[in-house]
């Protein structure tokens, strides 16, 4: 492990605050709900949506809060807590709230590009029209940010990526990604922590290990963090 440096839909009329990223309440059965913050994914739209997750988390009746990319997913007793005063309150919070920068760490990730570990390192090249070399400059010149963590335990959605590095999925998606495995998904970037199916662009492996299910803080990623990836010895 690297060392860091030290975490039925209803239309809404957007109040000044809002106009930016207009939302919108849709439930999911009886006891969930969730706030759709808008198409464009944003750092600003995150950092709001931080700030709303940590409040709620508090609320009377809020079993579980769940930050997504550009939304969020409240989980709550429907024997007690009225959905709709709890949609209200959600809006409320959002239209009246502000994008409030986390003091994430700073946690450095090394990646050895290419080889055995990046076999579509020469794919994401191709598509960009760069060099080997340029993308791996490109690739770890950038701060990342950690938006959120989903599909499965420890993975972290960031945004930052070079516009420039931004390649499609593969067609086909591969039935076994190594953890540890970098790779490039139209504009993110991301580490596999542990081995799975999955259609992006592998462009190297890090021996960091994300998700320890034992460890007192199980996932080394926390949405607000700031990663930065290293090349190694040995890229090709």
């Amino acid at each position: 492990m690297t060392g860091s440096t030290l975490a039925q839909a209803s239309e809404v009329d957007p109040s000044p605050k809002s106009t930016e990223h207009p939302a919108q309440i849709h439930f999911l059965g009886e006891n969930a709900l969730v706030l759709n913050a808008g198409a464009q994914a944003t750092l600003s739209c995150q950092q709001r949506l931080w700030v709303i997750a940590a409040n709620a988390a508090k609320w009377a009746h809020v079993l579980e809060v769940v930050p997504g990319m550009n939304n969020l997913t409240i989980l709550f007793d429907p024997l007690i807590l009225d959905a709709d005063m709890l949609a209200d309150r959600v809006l409320t919070a959002w239209n009246t709230g502000v994008a409030v920068a986390k003091s994430g760490r700073q946690i450095e990730i090394p990646v050895a590009y290419g080889g055995e570990g990046g076999p579509d390192l020469r794919v994401v090249a191709d598509h960009t029209g760069l060099s080997i070399a340029d993308v791996i400059k490109r690739h770890t010149a950038a701060d990342y940010v950690v938006f959120f963590l989903g599909f499965q335990p420890g993975f972290a959605y960031m945004g930052g990526l070079d516009s420039a590095l931004a390649t499609p999925r593969r067609r086909e998606p591969r039935l076994v990604v190594p953890a540890g495995s970098v790779a490039i998904g139209g504009s993110q970037t991301a580490i596999y922590p542990a081995s799975s199916p999955g259609g992006w662009q592998l462009i190297g492996h890090s021996t960091v290990r994300l998700f320890d299910p034992f460890s007192e803080k199980p996932t080394l990623l926390q949405p607000g963090d700031h990663v930065r990836f290293v090349a190694t010895k040995g890229a090709s």
